[in-house]
């Protein structure tokens, strides 16, 4: 059992991967020599050799396209985007092929490829480098996609997305990289996809993220659990699939539902969250949804960057707010 950082669990869990699947195989920019611009794969070239772990031009289009067509061909490409904002370069060939290739195929050729893109904002990076575009991938059929935590969960989901016969967005926030350290055992054990998880138990209100927001969702939650009111964390973890029932089942219980995410606040996951409760569980709510979210702009750097994150002070305002609903 080691103490990590989720970049270091993620680091380990693409080393077990590499030990004992001869089919998987690294590649990006940056990813061989270097380790990786975070140093997510740091030393896995000189442990495992370099048509393991491939060093790759600066072509975001070419990186998707060979995966296309290793995947298709029975490898198990683990894929880096080194920012988030590149894989528009990336897209044409993970939306037009790999969402698409088992449906075209019949089944006949699957895509068990991992496409990483470390995510969002909060390390005061320019354009281009502090997106949170999940939206547009939960929106894609044929494609899951995940978003860590901690360490923990980083470590499980990257061990099952590589082993999953299908295509899987696997999204790192980058802001929390080295911020939280945790026990995690390299066993080889994966966590499931598609469900969410339930980080914390409560009665009184739903409070449900994923990925860095977390962070600040669960320090809301305590600051909550000290005014007397119980709530209850779900981290969604795979957007897509989405494990509405997990949530459903909460909000049943509490009445009360509040949605924190980074991404700007029309057309994002939130939306569907909120949709889906409206739909199947709206006889149970005692106050209207609520949704904590960056704004309709593009981040703003450096110093406005913290303006635009959604803050615990946010979630508890927009929190007691729902409580005192009547």
């Amino acid at each position: 059992m080691a103490i990590v950082t989720m970049i270091e669990a993620i680091t380990m869990a693409l080393a077990y991967e590499l030990e004992h699947d001869k089919d998987v195989v690294l590649l990006g920019e940056d990813v061989g020599v270097n380790g990786g611009v975070f140093r997510a794969t740091n030393g896995l070239q000189a442990r495992f050799g370099k048509e393991r772990v491939i060093d790759t031009p600066l072509a975001e289009s070419m990186i998707a396209g060979l995966s296309v067509g290793m995947a298709a061909q029975g490898l198990k490409p683990v894929a880096e985007i080194q920012f988030m904002g590149f894989e528009m370069s990336a897209w044409d060939h993970i939306y037009s092929h790999a969402a698409r290739l088992r449906n075209r195929t019949r089944g006949r050729l699957t895509q068990p490829m991992v496409i990483r893109m470390p995510c969002g904002g909060g390390i005061h990076a320019p354009e281009h480098h502090n997106e949170s575009t999940e939206a547009i991938f939960a929106h894609t059929p044929g494609l899951k996609t995940v978003m860590c935590s901690n360490p923990t969960r980083a470590y499980g989901l990257m061990l099952a997305a590589i082993r999953d016969p299908d295509p899987v967005i696997f999204l790192e926030p980058k802001r929390i990289y080295r911020i939280v350290k945790q026990e995690v055992e390299d066993n080889g054990e994966a966590a499931p996809l598609e469900m969410c998880f339930i980080d914390r138990e409560g009665t009184d209100i739903t409070l449900v993220s994923w990925g860095a927001m977390m962070h600040e969702t669960l320090l809301a939650a305590e600051a909550l659990a000290k005014e007397g009111v119980s709530a209850e964390v779900i981290d969604v973890a795979t957007i897509a699939p989405l494990d509405i029932e997990t949530i459903l089942e909460s909000v049943r219980k509490t009445g009360r539902l509040l949605i924190v995410q980074e991404a700007p606040r029309a057309g994002g996951v939130a939306s569907e969250i909120a949709a889906e409760v409206a739909e199947k569980a709206v006889t149970s709510l005692l106050a209207p949804i609520g949704r904590v979210a960056g704004y309709d702009t593009v981040m703003p750097y450096y110093k406005l960057e913290k303006m635009y994150m959604p803050t615990t002070d946010r979630i508890l305002t927009a929190a007691r707010d729902l409580m005192e609903y009547a």
